[in-house]
């Protein structure tokens, strides 16, 4: 090994998950050196595949979430099917799987006989509601995670309807969650030599996220209500619209930059006030100090606004869309929007990996495989001969 081997080299996952958190947890360790096996039913790949816009039918999002994954199927159900998926486990650390609790049990493939092939083995078990409880059994998706921990409630303006978000946001903190989880879980097997079950509910680090929100009601009887972009906990705190029809946000959550902000749109008598003076008390004058920053704002383009707050060293950051982080260059500079070389679509720009590491690094090997591309040659290397393939595919197994 290198100083320049990634840093989960040698570790083994089987990716049986779909949509989107499970997925995602074993991208993010194949993006750190993790060899990731990517297990889909033969008729019925993850659906990832077919989710949000295809060029040349082939869809892009699974290019992103695929990414550093060998793609095989397997049909669980199938007698050949679990005893391969056993083969392969006894060579795993890691197994990430998102079926309703008591799925992988009625495939005779639960915890007891997983870990009976593989005493280290590490099984994440990621599902809506977790593995027991009243709702363990209902079907979900991020959505009513969204809906059920609070997130919904404060999203929005005050006056209009709960506002979900448009993208998967309770399956990704999952999915980071479910990565940590699975870490955590790997550096306990160090000291124990024995591996164990993750149980994550994906209503649960959506809620972890939004904050001190159950600690507010159960010492105050708090209710965090919708307040748009403003926030109760400081202000100026918003988006404000400049002279050429663009847009950009402001933070003021240290009370230093309030000041130079105040300063920089002329209104240093606002400083003086007591309430100006804790973040709380801003948010109760939130608009009075709306008026005066945005008044401000739209009498300038967007460029003058950003180079004189940049110059005031107050916080400020255009409001941009997917067009504008393309060619940001700060993004440009982390390379955070990276090219990768695709043999179906030759040329891609997809996000990079998550963080850098300075002597073991990440790296997008390659974006999401074909479905089925794999198998042969994984469950060759697993030692099946060509009888037992062709024996498989007669079964269904394949």
């Amino acid at each position: 090994m290198t100083a320049t081997t990634p840093a989960l080299h040698g570790v083994r996952v089987l990716d049986l998950a779909t949509l989107f958190a499970g997925p995602l947890a074993a991208t993010m360790l194949g993006d750190f050196g993790a060899e990731v096996v990517k297990v889909e039913h033969p008729a019925q790949p993850d659906p990832s595949r077919g989710h949000g816009p295809a060029k040349d039918g082939v869809g892009l999002w699974w290019k992103l979430l695929g990414r550093n994954k060998r793609a095989i199927t397997l049909n669980l159900s199938k007698p050949g099917g679990r005893a391969t998926l056993l083969r392969l486990a006894a060579t795993a650390d890691v197994i990430i799987e998102n079926f309703r609790p008591g799925t992988l049990e009625k495939w005779d493939l639960g915890w007891e006989e997983l870990s009976a092939a593989n005493p280290r083995l590490v099984l994440a078990r990621v599902t809506a509601f977790g593995q027991f409880g009243p709702y363990a059994h209902r079907p979900g998706f991020g959505t009513l995670a969204e809906a059920m921990s609070g997130f919904a409630a404060i999203t929005g303006e005050p006056d209009a309807s709960p506002t979900l978000p448009p993208f998967g946001l309770a399956d990704s903190i999952a999915g980071l969650a479910t990565a940590y989880a699975v870490m955590t879980a790997l550096a306990a097997r160090d000291r124990t030599g024995e591996g164990q079950v993750v149980d994550m509910a994906i209503i649960e680090p959506i809620l972890t996220v939004l904050g001190p929100q159950p600690l507010w009601y159960d010492q105050l009887g708090y209710v965090q209500a919708r307040t748009g972009n403003r926030s109760a906990n400081n202000a100026p705190r918003n988006t404000y619209r400049t002279a050429d029809g663009g847009w950009v946000a402001v933070s003021t959550s240290a009370q230093s930059v309030a000041e130079r902000v105040m300063r920089l749109v002329g209104r240093p008598d606002l400083i003086d006030e007591p309430w100006f003076a804790t973040g709380v008390g801003r948010a109760a004058h939130a608009d009075v100090l709306d008026e005066a920053v945005g008044a401000w704002i739209a009498a300038r383009t967007r460029t003058d606004v950003l180079a004189a707050f940049e110059k005031a060293e107050a916080a400020v950051a255009p409001v941009q869309d997917v067009r504008d982080v393309m060619t940001d260059p700060q993004y440009q500079a982390l390379d955070t929007v990276t090219a990768v070389d695709d043999p179906e679509l030759g040329r891609i720009r997809m996000q990079n990996v998550l963080f850098r590491l300075s002597a073991t690094p990440g790296a997008i090997r390659w974006a999401g495989r074909p479905h089925g591309a794999d198998t042969e040659s994984v469950l060759t290397e697993l030692g099946l001969t060509p009888a037992e393939l062709s024996a498989l595919r007669t079964e269904g197994a394949l």
